[in-house]
């Protein structure tokens, strides 16, 4: 009888969803858009690699490699990650979300911005890049704003509303910076004695002010102050974070040591605040806040260590598989991380390609592998709660884990790691040749992962329902 339970029972859903956390969810329609919307977006990222493969081979700081990397970061990991933040941010903190209507227009806002910042990159006209970052800009001014409602509606705060607290500080200060970046790249032309509106004058005059300071960095340690900003501060930071939501929830433990990762949280914020400072004033210091940052993971790796030893849930499944390969993934990103920021390190070819390897492996190998393995959990429940949940009591259904191909999921996860092996080796080697190789590998992955995505979408156009089985006594 256990294929047929009901979602309350459900094994592999019912840790993740409390009939509270339910209630505050939003609609499946609002998550399932940005979480679709990301996953073309990886896709043409992949394709991008495979077809120009020197956005790899060769040195980050060019136009392509802006471009590619804007499209990974604000097309495939921001959107999902707000897409599962509307979802997962009341259920997690069992609270409702502060405005449904509100996060559907910035969905159009947020895609209109990163469509345009890529296009802008890619033919490198920084002025339109402005424009649609700020566009861009306002979308995420909409999605902070309405997680900051929805958190001021938590009913008690945990060390998991800190970190996403803090994740949505740093998010702002990388938008914030990027504009900033990208006025630094433009000339703008005196506004006096033209019919403009005195509003648009105060931006373009507030423009030129900050294109001036910015333009007094190295632009090169502006960028990578930027890079560590988003990429620790939003998307690292969520991911250990919401791990001490998610992990228990999906294995049936709980945190061993509040004490371990509030220090967790704690570390990754100083070392991130000092190391972006340090990287932007080109200091030698920035190997001791890089050594702050990794202790704060370090204590992460532990406790996450210590929740899976205690579990109740001894099989994991393939989602929770790849997040926990992801989270393993970590350990080369902070050895790189700790090499590359010694102060005495030799800025010469070897050196730019190590640092593309740390960029590869940091956006690909931890944080989109992260989200990957969590869409393997995350979709098959919306799809289920979309189909099912009006008939639960009324029919059998099926289980989510029975909505997906497992095999699928473990050639998937394997074809992922090999093309991430692959392309590192071809990045140090410089070889356009095998980094094509290994691109190709990764869409094998998101293939499979897309085979995946279709069975769990079935559901919608053919559902599997069964009727519940006779209760009346048998006749002698």
């Amino acid at each position: 009888m256990e294929a047929t339970l009901p979602i309350s029972a459900a094994p592999d859903v019912r840790a993740a969803q409390p009939k509270q956390a339910r209630a505050a969810a939003p609609s499946v329609s609002l998550p399932l858009r940005f979480m679709l919307t990301g996953l073309v977006a990886l896709l043409g990222a992949v394709g991008w690699i495979i077809a120009r493969p020197s956005i790899l081979a060769s040195y980050h700081y060019n136009q392509y490699v802006i471009a590619a990397t804007h499209l990974v970061v604000l097309g495939f990991i921001c959107t999902v990650v707000m897409g599962a933040m509307y979802q997962l941010v009341p259920v997690a903190l069992e609270t409702k979300l502060y405005s449904e209507r509100l996060a559907k227009w910035q969905f159009v806002i947020h895609v209109i911005g990163f469509v345009g910042m890529v296009w802008m990159f890619n033919v490198w006209d920084m002025k339109q890049v402005g424009h649609f970052g700020s566009a861009l800009a306002l979308g995420v001014g909409l999605f902070v704003y309405n997680m900051a409602r929805t958190l001021w509606r938590v009913p008690k705060w945990s060390i998991v509303a800190t970190a996403i607290t803090a994740a949505l500080t740093w998010f702002s200060l990388t938008i914030l910076v990027g504009l900033s970046i990208a006025a630094a790249k433009c000339a703008y032309e005196s506004t006096e004695g033209l019919a403009t509106a005195e509003g648009v004058k105060q931006v373009v005059g507030g423009l030129q002010v900050v294109a001036g300071i910015v333009s007094r960095f190295d632009a090169i340690g502006a960028m990578h102050a930027h890079a560590h900003l988003g990429v620790v501060g939003f998307f690292v930071m969520l991911i250990v974070g919401v791990s001490y939501r998610l992990i228990p929830m999906f294995t049936l433990t709980e945190v061993q040591s509040k004490r371990r990762a509030a220090l967790s949280i704690l570390f990754l914020n100083i070392g991130l605040a000092g190391a972006v400072v340090t990287i932007l004033l080109r200091s030698p210091l920035r190997i001791a806040f890089a050594a702050i940052a990794v202790s704060g993971l370090v204590l992460f790796g532990w406790e996450l260590h210590a929740m899976l030893r205690a579990r109740k849930r001894l099989v994991l499944d393939w989602g929770l598989k790849s997040f926990l390969v992801a989270a393993a993934m970590l350990i080369p990103v902070c050895l790189l991380a700790l090499v590359l920021s010694w102060p005495s390190l030799p800025m010469n070819q070897s050196f730019g390609m190590l640092e593309n390897v740390y960029g590869f492996l940091g956006l690909f190998g931890v944080v989109a592998l992260a989200i990957l393995g969590m869409l393997h959990k995350i979709l098959p429940f919306l799809v289920w709660f979309g189909v099912y949940s009006p008939h639960v009591g009324r029919a059998q259904l099926p289980l989510t884990s029975q909505m997906v191909s497992e095999r699928a999921q473990a050639g998937g996860l394997f074809a992922y790691l090999a093309g991430l092996l692959v392309i590192s080796i071809a990045i140090l080697r410089e070889s356009e040749l095998w980094v094509r190789v290994g691109g190709v590998l990764l869409l094998a992955s998101l293939l499979l992962f897309g085979w995946n995505t279709f069975k769990v979408f079935s559901h919608f156009r053919k559902p599997q329902l069964r009727p519940l089985p006779s209760t009346k006594p048998a006749v002698v």
